[in-house]
């Protein structure tokens, strides 16, 4: 499984038109993390509101993910995407001309934000759909890395803050969206023999299969743990340590990069050694360095390497877990990865609102990482319940060429 037999498998322009689209609409989503410092203080909000309002954008993307894996389903891929680019851009522009002015309104517009986050269950499968079973965890894996746009909002928009006013920042996220979907409508194609859509009755199906749902337990602690952490960091370093905003970012910066950038390697270690191996390992790493964040570190620069070492575990996860999704549900992969990625968004929800309220009620952030560590060893527990099952069955070496 050769780097020429990879090109040749799929659609290489598809594929870096899908990492771009989700790459900008991941920036925009987490959004009003790196500008919570000078938002809160404009708005006067406490440490529970600050909590609520970065997890809003990342509750919306959860719910909205559903929404967008049906329109996937109804419509195709790139015309999703397409619907979703455009909203995302009305929302902005709006917020950006008329402004924001209570929580109320941060609310909202976090809502709208969600619709960013959606992009997920639009742009995974307009890439899966060009790849065989044997390549789907580093197609998938290139595709999701497109978290990295989490780590461009936490490096760029604290300083463009500064700079000009968060309420500009909204304007300035603007440019770089209107190229992106330039490119995206010039380049990106549906694959051909897309499945037929499918009735609710069929959604529901889906549901009924107990796969399913452990699938989406598993994503809500990799990407869960990954986008609560890229939506909660600036305000932790910030608060904890008595950053600025910009070295906050930059902080956030790193560990997000760390954690989206091996996503695309965490598929590819899942291709040549298997999904659940890779994501029994990464969910052991994931749950021991959130344990010692929740001790509270003395130092910045320890709590920034220990974050750096629990972004790269989770980010490998993410890509194991999708190594392992299109091989279970072919045929559902829209709605699947629609359902997957919400509980992934709630997770993050989870993670990033009980932040806030840990930190409004204790004083400190420890029960909050500690509880999200434990999360990581249930569903590890979880996977060695399930792993035999699905290599005697659908993860079968007759059945298909993946590792499973």
């Amino acid at each position: 499984m050769g780097k020429q037999s990879f090109l040749k498998a799929g659609h290489t322009p598809t594929l870096f038109a899908a990492f771009l689209y989700f790459d900008l609409a991941f920036m925009v989503w987490v959004l009003l993390g790196p500008l919570a410092i000078g938002i809160s203080k404009d708005l006067g909000l406490t440490h529970a509101q600050k909590g609520l309002m970065v997890a809003t954008p990342v509750l919306a993307g959860a719910l909205l993910r559903l929404v967008m894996g049906v329109l996937v389903d109804r419509l195709s891929p790139k015309k999703a995407a397409i619907i979703g680019q455009l909203v995302v851009m009305g929302a902005l522009a709006y917020a950006w001309l008329v402004g924001l002015h209570s929580f109320h309104d941060v609310l909202v517009f976090g809502v709208c934000l969600g619709v960013a986050g959606s992009s997920f269950a639009a742009a995974l499968p307009l890439a899966s759909r060009w790849y065989p079973a044997e390549h789907q965890g580093t197609a998938m894996g290139i595709a999701g890395a497109g978290n990295s746009g989490t780590a461009l909002a936490a490096l760029f928009a604290p300083s463009l803050a500064m700079a000009f006013g968060w309420t500009n920042v909204f304007g300035l996220a603007l440019i770089p969206l209107g190229v992106v979907f330039v490119v995206f409508c010039a380049v990106a194609k549906d694959a051909p023999g897309a499945p037929a859509a499918k009735t609710l009755s069929e959604y529901l199906d889906v549901l009924r299969d107990r796969d399913a749902w452990w699938f989406m337990f598993f994503y809500a602690v990799t990407f869960g743990g990954f986008v609560g952490l890229a939506s909660s960091l600036v305000i932790y370093f910030n608060t904890q340590y008595g950053l600025d905003a910009k070295t906050a970012g930059y902080f956030t910066a790193a560990c997000v990069f760390a954690g989206s950038l091996v996503r695309p390697v965490g598929g590819a270690v899942a291709d040549r050694i298997g999904g659940v191996k890779s994501l029994s390992v990464m969910y052991v790493l994931a749950a021991l360095f959130l344990a010692v964040v929740s001790v509270g570190l003395p130092m910045a620069w320890m709590a920034l390497i220990a974050f750096v070492l629990a972004m790269l575990a989770l980010g490998m996860g993410n890509g194991a877990v999708f190594q392992l999704v299109p091989q279970r549900f072919k045929k559902e992969i829209g709605v699947m990865t629609g359902l997957v990625g919400m509980a992934g968004g709630v997770g993050g929800f989870y993670l990033a609102s009980s932040l806030g309220y840990s930190r409004e009620l204790t004083g400190s952030y420890q029960v909050g990482f500690s509880v999200f560590a434990v999360l990581s060893l249930c569903a590890l527990l979880g996977l060695t319940q399930v792993k035999k099952r699905w290599r005697t069955t659908w993860g079968a070496s007759h059945l298909t060429a993946a590792r499973i």
